[in-house]
């Protein structure tokens, strides 16, 4: 068996475990033979049972294919496109499984645009996790490129031309990645490299008359036996499903949009004309009699980018609906009852002849692609969503944050749908608003499209993120997290434990380096000072105000609450978790009495916890409060920022354990700094009775996202500055 054999047959098997229902996962497991072909009806039960059918065909007949070669990548892009819109986590588990197995490396050859491609789903990968080690070598590979450019010729005898993309196949291949990477980093110099190098390939190949490409240099002066130019179907349908898949990530307010979107209408209309009635193409666009033989792969990336124009709006639905529609019935047609799509040109030069029962995996590729658009098409077709503008205000990159909008009357149970990709985004219901993360460059407007789950065939299974809860099991802790970082505080049993005898309202730390939730795994195990692979507490919070604990002064010194007395749980995920916190009445000095609840809210994607809380006090006028981070022995970093109203501290290192950054933000203003007791403490007054709102968090060393207190306090600095700029959301 080889290598790439024997990994997707794991993936496959690992994710099997996963499942939810008791379906059959792969068609192996399935009886040898279905009852009937699958249905070439567009409606979005018919076209995701389809799209199933044969993407587990192809998992339990994967190809012999290098795992990373370009062949498996246009597969594995199809696959994610399912996995967005599948109610099974399986698809999504086969792509993580295969990147492990690949360490997230992209193809051997290091300037070839065929071995960029499998970053494509690395970077969509890492969209949804945030784990950074998926795009950590593809981000190295691409930095060394633009340091190292390659200016040669485009000639294809000449050799080292490929360093470039000199052939048309090259601009699916590449150009996505680099756009992915820039979307995800915000770093304008991979798309400015992929918009560059663009068009310089399509001044090169692009024929402006025929509005076609030619495959390479050596096509120029070729003719088919009716004399006419060369132009393959599956390379201009590689072109098509680039353009696609740039236009996916290329904001909309970029200055180069508008020259893509015109090449894709001009290519799209050309290409309309030479369907073919049976509702494919064939392999030579202009000698169609010369080549009878029906074809899978080109024909799908053509309805994959008719379909996505159509739901764009680029497209003319009268004129291309049609044509998806009759292409769609083509291509399901060409899939026989147990998946197997059939009729795929295979790899080579002039395919006028190839068994009808051929298949590859760039096949499937393209046939999942193409069924994700006409899924949305389908969904689309009698749904009225809600549209859903969000804008990014600031200056640099808002990645991995939460947008929320108030859900239109009449849509229930909504989901939301990115209207640039048909991908179902995570998202999650609070009340009257919904929340969704989203990823915007400076200045870029994103749309989305809010509609009921009932519309759909299936609702993707939510990705956990953040996770709220009372541990009665543990001397009354509570417990929170997000896909960055924990907390707990201590609740009334600890303070009569014989062993503890702990009174304390500090915030603990517990840090963490994976993006999985870790909270429940380790209080079942009973041990978490220790790193086994997800991180650990070693914060060590005790009687003081650890990190983000708020205390009243007086006369000079702290007043503290006790433990809390009452909680409750007000959402808990799969992005955001809310909950409150009673604290009973203690002593404040100056003979005054004090209660507060605190409601607790924390994001996906984010370190940083955000509190309201609300005073309740005998006697008149403010309270003093301040909001602590306990300072620990040694030589630590310590900023304090007037404008910015925050703290940010970096704590020497814990032996092996490395530093732990904790940050305090005060958006309605900061009063003063001070130190008492080893206590940090940002300060303002609180009027009993109006809400009082501060944000604190925590970051660590090993997490993998601050290396040092630079990085750390960077981040708090930017997040206080993300509070001033919120992310304008608009629906009509």
């Amino acid at each position: 068996m080889t290598a790439s054999h024997s990994y997707l047959r794991i993936a496959v098997l690992a994710t099997v475990a996963a499942m939810c229902h008791g379906a059959p996962a792969i068609a192996a497991d399935a009886p040898a033979a279905m009852a009937a072909a699958p249905s070439a009806a567009i409606n979005p039960k018919a076209v995701l049972s389809a799209m199933e059918r044969v993407a587990d065909w192809q998992l339990a007949n994967p190809s012999q294919h290098r795992p990373d070669d370009w062949t498996q990548a246009v597969g594995y892009n199809g696959i994610m496109a399912l996995a967005n819109i599948s109610g099974s986590a399986k698809y999504r588990d086969a792509m993580i499984a295969m990147g492990e197995k690949n360490n997230w490396q992209l193809g051997p050859n290091h300037y070839h645009a065929d071995d960029h491609i499998v970053g494509q789903t690395y970077a969509e990968l890492y969209l949804q996790t945030h784990d950074p080690k998926m795009i950590a070598p593809m981000r190295a590979s691409f930095d060394d490129i633009l340091a190292n450019r390659r200016t040669g010729t485009l000639e294809f005898t000449v050799k080292g031309n490929q360093d470039r993309w000199s052939w048309c196949d090259a601009l699916y291949m590449a150009p996505p990645a680099w756009l992915r990477l820039s979307a995800i980093t915000g770093d304008q110099r991979y798309l400015d490299f992929a918009i560059s190098e663009w068009w310089v390939t399509s001044d090169y190949l692009y024929d402006k008359e025929e509005h076609l490409y030619f495959r390479d240099s050596n096509y120029f002066d070729k003719r088919e036996a009716n004399g006419k130019k060369v132009y393959w179907s599956r390379g201009n349908g590689w072109v098509m499903g680039g353009l696609v898949r740039v236009l996916q990530y290329l904001p909309e307010n970029h200055p180069a949009r508008p020259r893509f979107v015109q090449q894709y209408q001009d290519m799209a209309a050309k290409l309309l004309t030479l369907q073919q009635p049976n509702g494919l193409w064939r392999a030579s666009l202009l000698d169609p009699a010369s080549y009878p033989m029906k074809e899978s792969s080109g024909s799908a990336l053509y309805t994959y980018a008719f379909a996505w124009g159509v739901n764009q709006g680029l497209l003319d639905a009268k004129a291309f609906k049609p044509a998806v529609q009759k292409a769609w019935s083509a291509l399901v047609a060409n899939v026989q009852p147990d998946g197997k799509l059939t009729h795929v040109q295979p790899i080579g030069l002039a395919p006028k002849v190839f068994d009808d029962n051929l298949t590859e995996v760039y096949g499937v590729g393209g046939f999942l692609l193409a069924g994700s658009e006409v899924y949305r098409m389908a969904v689309l077709e009698k749904a009225k969503p809600q549209t859903v503008s969000v804008t990014n205000p600031d200056v640099t990159l808002r990645g991995d944050e939460l947008a929320e909008a108030t859900i239109g009357k009449g849509i229930n149970q909504p989901v939301v749908m990115d209207a640039a990709t048909s991908a179902i985004v995570n998202s999650q219901v609070i009340g009257k608003q919904i929340v969704f993360p989203v990823n915007l460059a400076a200045g870029e407007t994103r749309r989305y499209l809010v509609l009921p789950a009932a519309r759909l065939a299936a609702v993707p299974p939510a990705d956990v993120k953040t996770h709220a809860r009372f541990v009665p099991e543990r001397l009354d802790d509570f417990a929170w997290e997000s896909d960055r970082t924990a907390h707990r505080v201590y609740g009334p049993a600890i303070i009569k434990d014989p062993k503890e005898h702990l009174i304390s309202s500090g915030v603990d730390v517990w840090v963490k380096k994976v993006r999985t939730p870790v909270i429940d795994k380790w209080y079942q195990r009973g041990e978490y000072h220790h790193d086994i692979g997800e991180g650990l507490d070693f914060y060590d919070v005790g009687q003081s105000r650890g990190c983000g604990g708020t205390t009243i002064l007086a006369d000079g010194k702290l007043h503290n609450s006790a433990n809390f007395s009452k909680w409750k749980v007000l959402a808990d995920g799969p992005l955001r978790s809310i909950f409150e916190l009673t604290y009973a009445d203690w002593d404040a000095g100056n003979g005054r009495k004090v209660s507060e609840v605190k409601r607790f809210s924390i994001d996906a994607g984010s370190n940083m916890t955000r509190v309201e809380t609300r005073f309740k006090a005998s006697g008149a006028g403010p309270l003093t409060v301040g909001v602590g981070i306990v300072q620990r022995d040694g030589e630590g970093h310590y900023t304090a920022n007037g404008e910015q109203h925050l703290t940010s501290y970096w704590q020497p290192p814990h032996g092996d354990d490395g530093s732990i950054g904790c940050g305090v933000i005060l958006p309605a203003g900061a009063d003063k700094f001070d130190v008492i007791d080893q206590q940090q403490l940002t300060i303002a007054n609180a009027e009993p009775g109006q809400p009082f709102v501060y944000y604190f968090g925590a970051g660590w060393s090993k997490s993998g996202d601050f290396a040092d207190a630079d990085a750390w306090d960077g981040y708090v600095y930017r997040y206080a500055q993300k509070l001033k700029l919120p992310l304008k959301v608009s629906s009509p």
